[in-house]
């Protein structure tokens, strides 16, 4: 099992959007928080990332930045350019039909692919929380990221049917890449980041159990002889990597599949519950109560009433470049 696959598989890119930005002379954008990540991709020339109070970090043609949500930030062509506002409507336009983002003067010396990147809200196995400070790749870093840079331009610079699909996998395929490379940095660790634990063989292997069979009446004694430790070591891993207890973790996967199987298929309840390991609907909906604030049923209509009327994941302006510093 792949863990980290598996992860993106249930928690993925969902309505990941993007605009082609072509800059020239002295330019510069600043983006408001958004509870979406930021990712910038840069295609062409140099762009330089602004965060309030620290020196501004370079990006090269090849490079990607990400930024995990809620963070407001500026993009520039200079280290000590002044933020400019954006066009709203030209920003929508770009969103809509694919057409390029223009500012500063021509012709252009730099493009970069600006992009929201949303996990799935259903989900709460934070991946991309794992990444607390904003992270740079470099295209020598990470061989692969100029082919993906490559591939993402060209399906946002001609959109067509498909589309969204498309771009949320590679903006998959592109936090792949940067988990490789934070992986190989081997930063100092974290407690609590889900990254964290796929350095820790331990916890690795404890989740590709869970994530394998998620249906299985696992208890800390069941993981820890899977995965060939005793009952202390597992605990005491899970808490160093994850700051959480092996059975609090399964619990919170669980809830996760049910969630996304509850918004996105008809499956009775029933056989949700099953499916995610719990021996009756009762105690299923117990569980879930505890979770997410609310019975199964009372969770999914309310996931349904809220698609039906359209909800913020829906306007393609969420989350895109705003005026205002």
């Amino acid at each position: 099992m792949d863990v980290l696959a598996e992860a993106l598989r249930v928690s993925g890119a969902r309505g990941a959007l993007g605009v082609v930005l072509k800059a020239g002379g002295t330019w510069g954008l600043w983006l408001d928080s958004s509870p979406a990540a930021a990712l910038h991709v840069v295609a062409r020339g140099t762009m330089w990332l602004h965060l309030p109070g620290e020196k501004p970090l370079e990006a090269r043609a090849g490079d990607a930045v990400l930024l995990s949500p809620d963070t407001a930030h500026g993009i520039a062509g200079g280290s000590s350019t002044t933020m400019s506002p954006c066009d709203r409507r030209a920003t929508d336009r770009a969103l809509t039909d694919g057409s390029a983002l223009h500012l500063g003067s021509t012709p252009a010396q730099t493009e970069v692919l600006v992009l929201r990147y949303e996990q799935d809200p259903e989900v709460s196995t934070p991946v991309l929380t794992s990444l607390t400070r904003p992270m740079h790749v470099t295209s020598r870093e990470n061989t692969q990221l100029r082919k993906t840079v490559e591939l993402l331009t060209e399906e946002l610079a001609q959109p067509q049917i498909g589309t969204t699909a498309a771009v949320n996998s590679i903006v998959d395929l592109l936090l792949i890449q940067f988990v490789r490379v934070w992986l190989a940095r081997h930063p100092d660790k974290q407690p609590g980041s889900w990254l964290e634990a796929m350095r820790d063989p331990v916890v690795r292997d404890a989740l590709a159990c869970v994530h394998a069979r998620p249906e299985h009446p696992w208890t800390t004694e069941s993981l820890a002889a899977a995965t060939a430790v005793s009952r202390t070591t597992l605990s005491r891993h899970f808490r160093s990597a994850l700051g959480q207890t092996p059975g609090a973790y399964v619990t919170q996967w669980r809830m996760d599949l049910a969630s996304v199987r509850l918004r996105d298929t008809d499956e009775p309840v029933e056989s949700i519950s099953g499916g995610v390991g719990y021996a009756s609907p009762h105690a299923f909906s117990r569980a879930f109560r505890r979770a997410r604030g609310m019975p199964p049923g009372e969770y999914r209509s309310g996931l349904r009433k809220r698609s039906q009327a359209g909800d913020h994941r829906q306007d393609p302006s969420a989350g895109a470049p705003r005026a205002g510093a």
